[in-house]
């Protein structure tokens, strides 16, 4: 019978430990995202997919940048199954932020799924009923420093826009704007002088456009992730007040910034791609 090296019997010993004790480290240690094991879920609610997770993976990237800017109040439009405000609630709480959170959704159902995703996570949120900020631009005007949107983005004929239950959540009307262009100038009238909007947008919903009509409000912006499949490209976009082109629309308009012209011009570079959302949709 061969003889075990006690030597090497030691190292192998010593290396399905400390295994072990990495795996009982990780699974101690606080997530900074939504688990999806963890999420609620309907048939009428929209479930996390790419435009979800690269949203947050978005956030993540701008983390450093978010704890740095000290948000007291960050709001979710639409927020479908919870997995983005959860984990933007995840990522500023586990640096002890005092930060108050608000989430809307004009799906009741979405709302009743939020509130068990973030219970079941262990954070909070004041959760709305309403079609994107009815009823409270009065109360948040100017108050917000932080809103997220993934948006119904994906071009759909106008009569699928605002109905009830799952298809809310993808139907944007003609070129997917409907809904994104109700957004823009409530976001504007809510954010706080440091506020930051982050908005999923589609090649389709021309996101140059977008980016335009912002900087015309006084919004500097720039693509934080550019993500794209066999579906579709989608590009996460940061928006944040800039006081240099404030008031200076016409000039803006004349005479766009270098920075402008780029996003332009790569925006413009990109291969067009067909309209998907992951939902139930695909199998209706």
């Amino acid at each position: 019978m061969d003889q075990i090296n006690p030597e090497l019997e030691s190292i192998n010993s010593l290396q399905i430990t400390t295994k072990i004790n990495n795996e009982k480290a990780l699974k101690k240690m606080p997530s900074r995202t939504a688990q999806i094991r963890l999420m609620s879920s309907h048939e009428e609610v929209y479930e996390p997919c790419d435009d979800s997770f690269a949203l947050v993976d978005a956030l993540l990237a701008d983390c450093n940048n978010l704890l740095k800017h000290c948000p007291t109040l960050c709001m979710e439009i639409g927020c479908g199954s919870g997995y983005v405000i959860t984990s933007l609630a995840l990522m500023l709480g586990q640096e002890g932020l005092a930060v108050n959170y608000i989430a809307t959704d004009i799906n009741p159902l979405a709302i009743r799924v939020t509130r068990e995703t973030m219970d079941a996570h262990g954070v909070d949120a004041e959760l709305i009923i309403t079609d994107i900020a009815s009823g409270l631009e009065k109360r948040l005007a100017g108050s917000v420093d932080v809103i997220v949107v993934n948006p119904p983005y994906v071009p759909t004929p106008e009569d699928e826009v605002g109905v009830g239950g799952i298809t809310a959540s993808w139907a944007g009307g003609e070129n997917g704007r409907s809904v994104i262009d109700r957004i823009l100038p409530v976001a504007d009238r809510l954010l706080s002088e440091k506020g930051w909007l982050y908005m999923v947008t589609l090649i389709a919903n021309n996101p140059s456009e977008i980016c335009l009509y912002m900087r015309e409000k006084g919004y500097a912006s720039r693509i934080v992730i550019q993500r794209s499949t066999e579906e579709e490209s989608l590009h996460i976009i940061k928006f944040w007040r800039d006081l240099d082109i404030e008031g200076d629309n016409e000039k803006a308009s004349a005479d766009k910034s270098a920075p402008g012209r780029l996003m332009e011009y790569v925006l413009t570079q990109l291969p067009p791609f067909t309209f998907w959302r992951c939902s139930d949709r695909d199998n209706k």
